[in-house]
């Protein structure tokens, strides 16, 4: 998900304190050559995966207390559908396909035998998941000893453990890279025509051909590909002008927007308890031409964001959030519960935390919480963030 590591070099003769001097040390130990844009569309897509799970998922407690009760999970979006909107800012995967697809290409080098190349590459995405899977069995456990009902505790838990299908099917296109840019090299930027139509005919079967529900989940796969040849084709020189971005934009807004509008999909980009189709799980054709246009854009935007990231400050927050992207995207979930259950056990229920979303003002009370989340996040980044980092293997690496 990242491959961002600071580089250990000799400090400079004379170095500015506090934050000034921080990210001065971060801008000099990033080799001249490095793409800050992609690393910043990295960290984008992270911080939108952040905040779409903290105010699109809801906690309304059913007593007073962990004893009276417990805690049930409610969508603000079926709520309050007015808010669907903001799923279409919010839902930034497809961006991460993108950059994964671009730094994935960029690592390979043709010859390279596939089986160590691939260890390495999916190593990264999974060296920390054991310790997200460890920490929660003795939390589940204390929550049940502190009065939560089973149902809360599943309900948690499975929360948790739901981003997980990311990293599998991420890691599964990291370990197809070189399949992936050997068919970018007999296909082209058409290639990415393929999984389109191959998720366009399961789409079919699916809806107007009443097929098994079960056959939507190739589109995990069909769906994330697009966006991952993408990269791939980036990489490799293509879609540089902004002529092709610029169609890949209004090609897929256009087309999400037919589908929403006269071919039944749902207009949120995220799963929406009790809809009868979820655009995200598994993936529509509706979610693949909203990941056209967020492509397009992410590409138009591409220069203006390089030449923000020349700026030392913050280009450091970027590097930052690199850094720490697997701590980020595992124990999210887990700080936005710690404060919403250490809450209901200190103080009862309280807005934006544990009363309804349909409730005047919780949207509102919601984003006065991001705050508390995020230091909650904080904290447990710095208790587990050391997982995320490969072992040293002699010489230290530069910024890679």
């Amino acid at each position: 998900m990242t491959d961002v590591q600071p580089r250990r070099t000799a400090a400079p003769a004379a170095v500015a304190p506090g934050r000034a001097g921080f990210a001065a040390r971060i801008d000099a130990a990033t080799p001249p050559g490095r793409d800050r844009a992609v690393d910043a569309l990295r960290a984008l897509a992270i911080l939108g995966v952040v905040l779409g799970h903290w105010l699109v998922t809801a906690f309304v407690a059913t007593g007073n207390g962990a004893g009276d009760g417990g805690l049930r999970v409610v969508s603000p979006l079926k709520a309050t559908p007015a808010l669907v909107p903001a799923s279409w800012v919010l839902q930034t995967l497809a961006v991460f396909f993108l950059v994964g697809g671009y730094t994935a290409a960029k690592g390979h080098r043709p010859g390279e035998p596939w089986g160590p190349w691939a260890r390495r590459r999916t190593a990264r995405l999974l060296r920390p998941v054991p310790v997200l899977l460890l920490a929660w069995v003795p939390a589940a456990a204390a929550l049940l000893w502190a009065g939560f009902p089973p149902d809360t505790v599943r309900a948690l838990v499975k929360l948790v453990i739901s981003p997980l299908w990311f990293l599998a099917v991420y890691g599964a296109l990291i370990a197809l890279t070189p399949l992936i840019v050997a068919f970018w090299h007999r296909a082209g930027l058409w290639g990415a025509a393929v999984p389109v139509a191959a998720t366009a005919a399961i789409d079919a079967a699916r809806f107007g051909l009443g097929g098994p529900e079960w056959l939507g989940w190739a589109t995990v796969l069909t769906g994330w590909l697009v966006p991952f040849h993408l990269g791939v084709a980036w990489a490799n020189g293509a879609l540089a002008g902004r002529r092709a971005a610029a169609a890949l934009l209004a090609g897929g807004a256009a087309a999400m927007a037919l589908l929403i509008l006269y071919a039944g999909y749902p207009a949120s980009m995220v799963g929406v308890p009790g809809a009868a189709i979820s655009n995200l799980n598994p993936p529509t054709l509706a979610a693949v031409a909203f990941g056209l246009a967020q492509t397009g854009l992410a590409l138009l935007a591409r220069d203006r964001v390089e030449r923000l990231m020349r700026r030392p400050l913050a280009w450091a927050g970027v590097a930052s959030a690199n850094l720490a992207a697997m701590t980020i995207f595992l124990w999210h979930q887990t700080a936005m519960m710690a404060v919403t259950v250490g809450a209901l056990l200190i103080g009862g229920r309280l807005p934006g935390l544990h009363v309804h979303p349909s409730d005047p003002g919780w949207a509102l009370a919601r984003l006065c919480w991001l705050p508390v989340f995020a230091a909650a996040l904080a904290g447990l980044g710095v208790l587990v963030h050391r997982w995320e980092r490969p072992r040293p293997r002699g010489a230290s690496p530069g910024v890679r």
